[in-house]
């Protein structure tokens, strides 16, 4: 295909993804995705918009072409898991796209419900939820794998230069999206469906962090529900459920 055409449906693709972002479900929007030309449409929708807000890339590269039957079963199927994962208490959740420009599922928790100030052990209430999510969500959906992933604001710490601030709030955020992996796993979640847990300190805000409203919203630990290569497998044979 020439690079004027793969690019020019690629952008058609998104021209109808966002004109119908307030209409369309995952079923749809997998359709979509799923009838672009497969995986070729996919990579480049999955490169510009297979990101989420602080820019980590989900998922990773399937290595086959996703139909339009199949981006439908993989957008259905994440409608369920997105429903599931909406029961659980003192979580946003959303529809985001994964590295190959299918739907995934984004939770948000603001870490302030999972730790205490400057902590990294997870407190009572969070146990309660995560056990729940690892319950009715990753154990009824052992095709979705999982990305933990860990942020802070920027405040400094006492008696530290900014450049160890810094550092340790990288080490904060991964000791936090560790933790997080530790209790699933500790409640029965399958040690291959988490793929990751990576803290990025600072890193990637989503406010502004010159206010205590801003910092509330960056210093959150996200986790994410995409496609694993078996889910696609699956949807390509038409056998997903």
């Amino acid at each position: 295909m020439k690079k004027t055409q793969f690019f020019a449906i690629a952008m058609a693709a998104l021209v109808v993804l966002a004109s119908c972002g307030g209409t369309m479900n995952n079923t749809k929007k997998g359709g979509v995705i799923g009838g672009g030309s497969g995986a070729a449409v996919g990579a480049l929708i999955g490169g510009l918009i297979g990101k989420n807000a602080g820019g980590a890339l989900i998922g990773a590269g399937i290595g086959a072409a996703v139909g339009t039957g199949a981006g439908v079963l993989i957008g259905k199927k994440m409608d369920k898991a997105k429903a599931a994962a909406a029961a659980i208490e003192n979580a946003q959740v959303e529809t985001v796209k994964d590295a190959n420009g299918l739907d995934a599922v984004k939770m948000t928790f603001d870490s302030g419900i999972l730790f205490t100030t400057g902590k990294s052990m997870l407190s009572k209430d969070a146990m309660a939820n995560l056990t729940k999510f690892t319950n009715d969500v990753l154990k009824q959906f052992p095709d979705c794998d999982v990305a933990i992933q860990g942020y802070t604001d920027n405040t400094g710490f006492r008696n530290s230069t900014p450049e160890e601030s810094y550092q340790k709030n990288i080490k904060l955020s991964q000791d936090r999206a560790d933790a997080v992996k530790s209790f699933l796993l500790a409640q029965g979640a399958d040690v291959s469906q988490i793929k990751s847990s990576v803290g990025y300190g600072e890193n990637s805000p989503v406010a502004d962090n010159s206010t205590a409203e801003g910092k509330a919203q960056n210093r959150r630990v996200e986790i994410y529900l995409y496609a694993s290569e078996a889910m696609v497998n699956a949807a390509n044979a038409g056998t997903l459920q």
